[in-house]
């Protein structure tokens, strides 16, 4: 706000004082928000390395039961089991809220299955493949699961950055701003007031 644009009059200062006022307490309300949404990031920044390990180690077991399966089963009897299910697995996305920020909230189906559901038939394979099946469908879980949690990490990241950048413009350049044209007014009309005095002193004494 430049200063040369700022009218020196008592109704400017009273509205620039309910701008300060309103200012500061956006001020305070948003550095709240900032605040609540970090504790919340770093609530799920935790429950995301846990998910994110319980991925890894799921793969491994997944990958390991595949290559044990292949080994028993060969290859032609794997993919055969794979192609014998029917139902793919979907996603409900819905959503949900942290604190004014919408985050996915996904709801699986069909991902585990009973053996009957499987379709490959329990007597022309060995417990191998429903080992592996197993193995799979839990890694599809903890995908969804880590997928879900690192999408909430990054929106909640997006509006505490978001968040942050009108905490400081508030903070930093506003709010001085407009404290700085308030001291202006008021020295501008203390200015005025001593000159009017003076005109006054002058006239009475002329009077006189």
């Amino acid at each position: 706000m430049a200063l040369t644009d700022v009218k020196p009059t008592r109704s400017e200062l009273i509205n620039l004082k309910k701008k300060i006022k309103l200012s500061e307490r956006g001020y305070n309300i948003l550095k709240m928000k900032r605040d609540g949404l970090i504790l919340e990031f770093f609530k799920v920044l935790e429950d995301a390395k846990e998910i994110r390990g319980e991925m890894l180690e799921k793969y491994d077991r997944a990958f390991e039961m595949v290559a044990l399966a292949n080994t028993v089963e060969g290859a032609i009897g794997v993919k055969a089991a794979a192609m014998a299910v029917k139902e793919s697995p979907t996603l409900d996305l819905k959503k949900k809220n942290i604190m004014g920020v919408v985050v996915p909230d996904i709801e699986s189906q069909a991902v585990r299955k009973t053996l009957a559901e499987r379709g490959y038939g329990v007597l022309g394979t060995t417990s191998v493949i429903d080992e592996t099946a197993t193995a799979f469908e839990e890694l599809v879980d903890a995908i969804i699961n880590a997928a879900q949690m690192e999408t909430t990490m990054k929106r909640l990241l997006d509006e505490i950055e978001s968040t942050k950048r009108r905490v400081n413009a508030l903070e930093f350049k506003v709010i001085p701003e407009l404290k700085e044209a308030g001291d202006f007014i008021k020295m501008r009309l203390d200015e005025m007031e001593r000159d009017e005095l003076v005109r006054l002193k002058k006239i009475k004494a002329k009077n006189a």
